[in-house]
Protein backbone atom coordinates (compact mmCIF):
# COMPACT_ATOMS: atom_id res chain seq x y z
CA UNK A 1 0.00 0.00 0.00
CA UNK A 2 1.32 3.54 -1.14
CA UNK A 3 1.20 6.39 1.34
CA UNK A 4 2.04 10.32 0.46
CA UNK A 5 5.28 11.70 1.99
CA UNK A 6 2.80 14.06 3.65
CA UNK A 7 0.65 10.80 5.36
CA UNK A 8 4.22 10.07 6.70
CA UNK A 9 4.94 13.52 8.26
CA UNK A 10 1.83 13.63 10.19
CA UNK A 11 1.78 10.61 11.86
CA UNK A 12 5.35 10.98 12.73
CA UNK A 13 4.56 14.49 14.00
CA UNK A 14 1.62 13.70 15.63
CA UNK A 15 2.61 10.26 17.44
CA UNK A 16 5.55 12.79 18.95
CA UNK A 17 2.96 15.20 19.83
CA UNK A 18 1.34 12.85 21.24
CA UNK A 19 4.44 11.66 23.67
CA UNK A 20 5.25 15.77 24.26
CA UNK A 21 0.75 15.54 25.35
CA UNK A 22 1.17 12.64 27.94
CA UNK A 23 4.26 14.67 29.54
CA UNK A 24 2.60 18.45 29.76
CA UNK A 25 -0.66 17.13 30.94
CA UNK A 26 1.89 14.72 33.86
CA UNK A 27 3.23 18.48 34.56
CA UNK A 28 0.10 20.43 34.29
CA UNK A 29 -1.80 18.09 37.21
CA UNK A 30 1.95 18.48 39.39
CA UNK A 31 1.88 21.94 39.18
CA UNK A 32 -1.72 22.90 39.67
CA UNK A 33 -1.79 20.69 43.30
CA UNK A 34 2.08 21.95 44.42
CA UNK A 35 2.33 24.54 46.51
CA UNK A 36 2.47 26.78 43.02
CA UNK A 37 -1.26 26.21 42.27
CA UNK A 38 -2.73 29.11 42.65
CA UNK A 39 -0.26 31.31 40.74
CA UNK A 40 -0.49 28.51 37.83
CA UNK A 41 -4.42 28.52 38.16
CA UNK A 42 -3.98 32.70 37.94
CA UNK A 43 -1.79 32.14 35.11
CA UNK A 44 -3.97 31.00 32.51
CA UNK A 45 -6.89 33.46 33.68
CA UNK A 46 -4.66 36.40 33.28
CA UNK A 47 -6.55 38.77 31.39
CA UNK A 48 -4.93 39.93 27.88
CA UNK A 49 -6.77 42.24 25.60
CA UNK A 50 -10.17 41.96 27.43
CA UNK A 51 -9.92 38.02 27.46
CA UNK A 52 -8.23 35.60 30.09
CA UNK A 53 -4.99 33.76 28.35
CA UNK A 54 -6.92 30.71 28.55
CA UNK A 55 -10.07 31.93 26.08
CA UNK A 56 -6.95 33.34 23.56
CA UNK A 57 -5.92 29.77 23.13
CA UNK A 58 -9.28 27.68 23.31
CA UNK A 59 -10.92 30.41 20.90
CA UNK A 60 -7.76 31.57 18.45
CA UNK A 61 -4.94 29.35 18.84
CA UNK A 62 -7.29 25.90 18.66
CA UNK A 63 -8.58 27.44 15.27
CA UNK A 64 -5.39 27.26 14.37
CA UNK A 65 -5.37 23.46 15.18
CA UNK A 66 -9.01 23.12 13.66
CA UNK A 67 -7.15 24.56 10.40
CA UNK A 68 -4.71 21.97 10.21
CA UNK A 69 -7.57 19.19 10.62
CA UNK A 70 -9.47 20.58 7.83
CA UNK A 71 -6.37 20.72 5.67
CA UNK A 72 -5.87 16.77 6.72
CA UNK A 73 -9.40 16.10 6.05
CA UNK A 74 -9.39 18.09 2.77
CA UNK A 75 -6.23 16.19 1.90
CA UNK A 76 -8.08 12.94 2.89
CA UNK A 77 -10.74 13.58 0.55
CA UNK A 78 -9.49 14.15 -2.29
CA UNK A 79 -6.27 12.05 -3.08
CA UNK A 80 -6.71 10.29 0.12
CA UNK A 81 -8.12 7.29 2.36
CA UNK A 82 -11.33 8.84 1.88
CA UNK A 83 -10.94 9.63 -1.90
CA UNK A 84 -12.15 5.61 -2.59
CA UNK A 85 -15.60 4.93 -1.37
CA UNK A 86 -14.61 1.15 -0.89
CA UNK A 87 -11.63 2.30 1.35
CA UNK A 88 -13.50 4.76 3.09
CA UNK A 89 -16.46 3.53 3.95
CA UNK A 90 -14.54 1.25 6.65
CA UNK A 91 -12.97 3.92 8.72
CA UNK A 92 -16.21 6.12 8.01
CA UNK A 93 -18.47 3.37 9.45
CA UNK A 94 -16.11 2.82 12.45
CA UNK A 95 -15.97 6.66 13.34
CA UNK A 96 -19.66 6.81 13.10
CA UNK A 97 -20.18 3.54 15.19
CA UNK A 98 -17.34 5.42 17.44
CA UNK A 99 -19.54 8.46 17.69
CA UNK A 100 -23.26 7.18 18.11
CA UNK A 101 -22.35 4.59 20.70
CA UNK A 102 -20.47 7.11 23.16
CA UNK A 103 -23.49 9.53 22.96
CA UNK A 104 -26.06 7.16 23.72
CA UNK A 105 -24.24 5.78 26.49
CA UNK A 106 -24.07 9.17 28.01
CA UNK A 107 -27.51 10.32 27.38
CA UNK A 108 -28.81 7.03 29.12
CA UNK A 109 -26.76 8.46 32.23
CA UNK A 110 -28.26 12.32 32.08
CA UNK A 111 -31.21 12.01 30.41
CA UNK A 112 -33.64 14.40 32.10
CA UNK A 113 -30.67 16.00 33.88
CA UNK A 114 -29.10 19.88 33.01
CA UNK A 115 -25.66 17.79 32.34
CA UNK A 116 -27.29 16.74 29.02
CA UNK A 117 -25.52 19.69 27.11
CA UNK A 118 -22.20 16.78 27.88
CA UNK A 119 -23.50 14.41 25.56
CA UNK A 120 -20.96 14.96 22.59
CA UNK A 121 -17.66 15.06 25.23
CA UNK A 122 -17.20 11.17 24.61
CA UNK A 123 -17.70 11.22 20.88
CA UNK A 124 -13.89 12.31 19.72
CA UNK A 125 -10.60 10.36 19.54
CA UNK A 126 -7.69 12.39 20.30
CA UNK A 127 -5.65 12.29 17.26
CA UNK A 128 -1.80 13.02 18.39
CA UNK A 129 -2.61 10.64 21.92
CA UNK A 130 -3.85 8.12 19.86
CA UNK A 131 -1.23 7.74 17.13
CA UNK A 132 1.05 8.35 20.49
CA UNK A 133 0.68 5.10 22.23
CA UNK A 134 0.39 3.71 18.80
CA UNK A 135 3.78 4.28 17.62
CA UNK A 136 5.04 2.33 21.01
CA UNK A 137 4.49 -1.42 19.12
CA UNK A 138 7.40 -0.14 16.82
CA UNK A 139 7.25 -1.87 13.79
CA UNK A 140 4.87 -5.08 14.63
CA UNK A 141 1.72 -2.33 13.66
CA UNK A 142 0.56 -2.29 9.80
CA UNK A 143 0.09 0.78 7.74
CA UNK A 144 -2.96 -0.16 6.65
CA UNK A 145 -4.01 0.03 10.62
CA UNK A 146 -2.50 3.46 11.15
CA UNK A 147 -4.62 4.64 8.19
CA UNK A 148 -7.36 3.14 9.96
CA UNK A 149 -6.72 4.98 12.90
CA UNK A 150 -5.91 7.98 11.22
CA UNK A 151 -8.73 7.99 9.35
CA UNK A 152 -11.19 7.27 12.29
CA UNK A 153 -9.70 10.12 14.21
CA UNK A 154 -9.87 12.67 11.37
CA UNK A 155 -13.60 11.82 10.61
CA UNK A 156 -14.28 11.71 14.37
CA UNK A 157 -12.89 15.55 14.65
CA UNK A 158 -15.34 16.20 11.68
CA UNK A 159 -17.90 15.01 13.17
CA UNK A 160 -17.36 16.66 16.43
CA UNK A 161 -16.71 20.02 14.43
CA UNK A 162 -20.32 19.63 12.91
CA UNK A 163 -21.92 19.12 16.66
CA UNK A 164 -19.76 22.20 18.02
CA UNK A 165 -21.33 24.59 15.16
CA UNK A 166 -24.73 23.06 15.68
CA UNK A 167 -25.16 22.43 19.15
CA UNK A 168 -22.72 24.88 21.08
CA UNK A 169 -23.74 28.01 19.34
CA UNK A 170 -25.08 31.15 21.61
CA UNK A 171 -27.65 33.36 20.47
CA UNK A 172 -26.44 34.33 16.80
CA UNK A 173 -25.74 37.60 15.28
CA UNK A 174 -27.13 36.83 11.94
CA UNK A 175 -25.27 40.18 10.47
CA UNK A 176 -22.27 39.26 11.55
CA UNK A 177 -22.83 35.68 10.74
CA UNK A 178 -23.14 36.70 7.23
CA UNK A 179 -20.35 38.38 7.12
CA UNK A 180 -18.68 36.00 8.01
CA UNK A 181 -20.06 33.07 5.70
CA UNK A 182 -19.40 36.06 2.98
CA UNK A 183 -15.91 36.16 3.59
CA UNK A 184 -15.76 32.32 2.89
CA UNK A 185 -17.57 32.67 -0.38
CA UNK A 186 -15.35 35.18 -1.48
CA UNK A 187 -12.20 33.53 -0.65
CA UNK A 188 -14.18 30.79 -2.11
CA UNK A 189 -14.35 32.84 -5.01
CA UNK A 190 -10.98 33.37 -5.50
CA UNK A 191 -9.85 30.10 -5.06
CA UNK A 192 -12.23 29.39 -8.27
CA UNK A 193 -10.61 33.05 -10.38
CA UNK A 194 -7.27 30.70 -9.69
CA UNK A 195 -6.32 33.62 -6.83
CA UNK A 196 -2.73 31.45 -5.28
CA UNK A 197 -1.95 34.53 -3.10
CA UNK A 198 -1.02 32.94 0.74
CA UNK A 199 -1.27 36.26 2.46
CA UNK A 200 -4.50 37.30 0.57
CA UNK A 201 -6.65 33.63 2.05
CA UNK A 202 -5.15 34.17 5.70
CA UNK A 203 -6.30 38.04 6.18
CA UNK A 204 -9.77 36.63 4.78
CA UNK A 205 -9.55 33.45 7.66
CA UNK A 206 -8.73 36.56 10.43
CA UNK A 207 -11.96 38.34 9.29
CA UNK A 208 -13.86 35.08 9.25
CA UNK A 209 -13.13 34.40 12.75
CA UNK A 210 -13.36 37.64 14.15
CA UNK A 211 -17.26 38.01 12.15
CA UNK A 212 -17.77 34.80 13.51
CA UNK A 213 -17.18 34.79 17.01
CA UNK A 214 -19.10 38.07 17.22
CA UNK A 215 -21.93 35.93 15.56
CA UNK A 216 -22.50 33.51 18.27
CA UNK A 217 -21.01 30.66 16.65
CA UNK A 218 -18.07 29.20 17.89
CA UNK A 219 -15.18 30.55 16.02
CA UNK A 220 -12.31 27.71 15.63
CA UNK A 221 -14.69 26.36 12.98
CA UNK A 222 -13.51 28.86 11.08
CA UNK A 223 -10.48 27.10 11.02
CA UNK A 224 -12.39 24.65 8.93
CA UNK A 225 -13.82 26.42 6.41
CA UNK A 226 -11.03 28.27 5.48
CA UNK A 227 -9.21 25.04 4.68
CA UNK A 228 -11.66 24.32 2.40
CA UNK A 229 -11.10 27.55 0.83
CA UNK A 230 -7.48 27.46 0.34
CA UNK A 231 -6.52 26.24 -3.59
CA UNK A 232 -5.57 22.42 -2.65
CA UNK A 233 -5.16 22.09 -6.93
CA UNK A 234 -3.50 18.50 -7.35
CA UNK A 235 -2.08 18.34 -3.72
CA UNK A 236 1.36 18.42 -4.76
CA UNK A 237 4.14 20.20 -3.14
CA UNK A 238 3.19 23.24 -5.15
CA UNK A 239 -0.29 23.33 -3.79
CA UNK A 240 -0.83 26.07 -1.48
CA UNK A 241 -3.17 23.63 0.74
CA UNK A 242 -0.18 21.33 0.86
CA UNK A 243 2.62 23.96 1.96
CA UNK A 244 0.08 25.57 4.37
CA UNK A 245 -0.30 21.73 6.24
CA UNK A 246 3.84 21.35 5.94
CA UNK A 247 4.23 24.88 7.68
CA UNK A 248 1.29 24.11 10.15
CA UNK A 249 2.19 20.42 11.31
CA UNK A 250 5.20 21.34 13.62
CA UNK A 251 3.71 24.56 14.89
CA UNK A 252 0.55 23.13 16.07
CA UNK A 253 1.94 19.45 17.42
CA UNK A 254 5.04 20.63 19.10
CA UNK A 255 3.36 24.05 20.75
CA UNK A 256 -0.24 24.72 20.09
CA UNK A 257 -1.49 21.07 21.26
CA UNK A 258 0.95 21.16 24.14
CA UNK A 259 -0.11 24.61 25.34
CA UNK A 260 -3.86 23.75 24.92
CA UNK A 261 -2.89 20.33 27.62
CA UNK A 262 -1.20 22.53 29.90
CA UNK A 263 -4.10 25.38 30.10
CA UNK A 264 -6.89 23.22 30.61
CA UNK A 265 -5.68 20.32 32.66
CA UNK A 266 -4.92 22.59 35.43
CA UNK A 267 -7.42 20.15 37.63
CA UNK A 268 -7.46 20.08 41.34
CA UNK A 269 -6.99 16.46 42.95
CA UNK A 270 -8.54 16.41 45.97
CA UNK A 271 -11.34 14.42 47.69
CA UNK A 272 -14.27 16.76 46.07
CA UNK A 273 -13.34 16.07 43.13
CA UNK A 274 -12.66 12.00 43.48
CA UNK A 275 -15.89 12.17 45.37
CA UNK A 276 -17.76 13.61 42.22
CA UNK A 277 -16.59 10.67 39.81
CA UNK A 278 -19.96 8.69 40.54
CA UNK A 279 -22.12 11.64 39.02
CA UNK A 280 -23.85 10.89 36.37
CA UNK A 281 -22.02 12.95 33.87
CA UNK A 282 -18.51 11.45 34.95
CA UNK A 283 -19.91 7.91 34.59
CA UNK A 284 -21.79 9.34 31.53
CA UNK A 285 -18.50 10.61 29.94
CA UNK A 286 -16.02 7.98 31.38
CA UNK A 287 -18.19 4.64 30.26
CA UNK A 288 -18.93 6.43 26.65
CA UNK A 289 -15.13 6.54 26.22
CA UNK A 290 -13.45 3.55 27.51
CA UNK A 291 -16.44 1.25 26.70
CA UNK A 292 -18.66 3.26 24.05
CA UNK A 293 -15.69 3.37 21.82
CA UNK A 294 -15.00 0.00 21.26
CA UNK A 295 -18.17 -1.34 21.64
CA UNK A 296 -19.14 1.02 18.62
CA UNK A 297 -16.62 0.85 16.38
CA UNK A 298 -16.23 -2.53 16.10
CA UNK A 299 -20.27 -3.38 16.58
CA UNK A 300 -20.85 -1.10 13.73
CA UNK A 301 -17.66 -2.81 11.74
CA UNK A 302 -19.18 -6.32 12.16
CA UNK A 303 -22.23 -5.47 10.82
CA UNK A 304 -21.03 -3.31 8.29
CA UNK A 305 -18.63 -6.39 7.18
CA UNK A 306 -21.13 -9.35 7.85
CA UNK A 307 -23.93 -7.39 5.60
CA UNK A 308 -21.33 -6.77 2.94
CA UNK A 309 -21.41 -3.08 3.36
CA UNK A 310 -17.63 -2.67 4.11
CA UNK A 311 -14.52 -4.76 4.10
CA UNK A 312 -12.12 -5.36 6.83
CA UNK A 313 -8.32 -4.82 5.01
CA UNK A 314 -6.59 -7.68 4.63
CA UNK A 315 -3.87 -7.77 6.90
CA UNK A 316 -6.18 -6.91 9.77
CA UNK A 317 -7.86 -9.37 12.00
CA UNK A 318 -10.73 -8.17 14.87
CA UNK A 319 -8.64 -8.48 17.28
CA UNK A 320 -7.06 -5.56 16.36
CA UNK A 321 -9.72 -3.51 15.38
CA UNK A 322 -10.94 -3.94 18.88
CA UNK A 323 -7.51 -2.56 19.97
CA UNK A 324 -7.83 0.36 17.94
CA UNK A 325 -11.35 1.01 19.25
CA UNK A 326 -10.04 1.13 23.02
CA UNK A 327 -7.36 3.41 21.63
CA UNK A 328 -10.46 5.11 19.89
CA UNK A 329 -11.36 6.06 23.31
CA UNK A 330 -8.13 8.43 23.92
CA UNK A 331 -10.52 11.79 24.16
CA UNK A 332 -8.63 14.19 25.63
CA UNK A 333 -8.24 17.62 23.26
CA UNK A 334 -11.90 17.59 21.38
CA UNK A 335 -13.02 15.97 24.17
CA UNK A 336 -11.67 18.74 27.03
CA UNK A 337 -12.66 21.23 24.21
CA UNK A 338 -16.65 20.36 24.21
CA UNK A 339 -16.60 20.19 28.26
CA UNK A 340 -14.95 23.99 28.26
CA UNK A 341 -18.06 24.62 25.49
CA UNK A 342 -20.68 21.89 27.54
CA UNK A 343 -20.31 23.50 31.49
CA UNK A 344 -20.39 26.30 33.00
CA UNK A 345 -19.56 25.51 36.36
CA UNK A 346 -16.37 25.24 37.41
CA UNK A 347 -16.37 22.01 39.81
CA UNK A 348 -18.48 20.11 36.61
CA UNK A 349 -15.59 21.44 34.12
CA UNK A 350 -13.15 19.92 36.20
CA UNK A 351 -14.62 16.31 37.06
CA UNK A 352 -15.33 16.39 33.48
CA UNK A 353 -11.69 16.52 32.71
CA UNK A 354 -10.56 14.23 35.02
CA UNK A 355 -13.29 11.52 33.88
CA UNK A 356 -11.72 12.31 30.69
CA UNK A 357 -8.06 11.66 31.32
CA UNK A 358 -9.07 8.72 33.63
CA UNK A 359 -11.21 6.96 30.86
CA UNK A 360 -8.12 7.87 28.11
CA UNK A 361 -5.30 6.27 30.51
CA UNK A 362 -7.48 3.24 30.88
CA UNK A 363 -8.15 3.11 27.18
CA UNK A 364 -4.71 3.77 26.05
CA UNK A 365 -3.59 0.81 28.48
CA UNK A 366 -5.95 -1.96 27.33
CA UNK A 367 -5.40 -0.66 23.72
CA UNK A 368 -2.06 -0.84 23.67
CA UNK A 369 -1.77 -4.39 25.61
CA UNK A 370 -4.82 -5.85 23.23
CA UNK A 371 -2.48 -4.73 20.24
CA UNK A 372 0.86 -5.76 21.89
CA UNK A 373 -0.71 -9.40 22.09
CA UNK A 374 -2.82 -9.50 18.54
CA UNK A 375 -0.14 -7.75 16.37
CA UNK A 376 2.76 -10.07 14.94
CA UNK A 377 6.45 -8.61 14.39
Amino acid sequence: MKTSKLFKEFFESEKSSGIILIFCTLLSLYITNSEWGNAYHHLWRTEVLGHALEHWINDGLMTIFFLLVGLELEREIYIGELSRIKEASFPIIAALGGMVVPVIIYTIFNYGTSTISGSAIPMSTDIAFALGILSLLGNKVPLSLKIFLTALAVIDDLGAIVIIGTFYSSGLDWTNLFLSLGTFALLGGLNFAKVRSIPLYLIGGVAMWYFMGKSGVHPTITGVLLAFAIPFDQGDQQSISTKIQHFLHKPVSFGILPIFALANTAIILNTDTTSKLLETYSLGIFTGLSLGKPIGIFLFCFIASSLGISKIPKDLSWASIVGVGFLGGIGFTMSIFITNLSFNQESIVDVSKFSILLASLVSAIIGFSMLSRTLKK
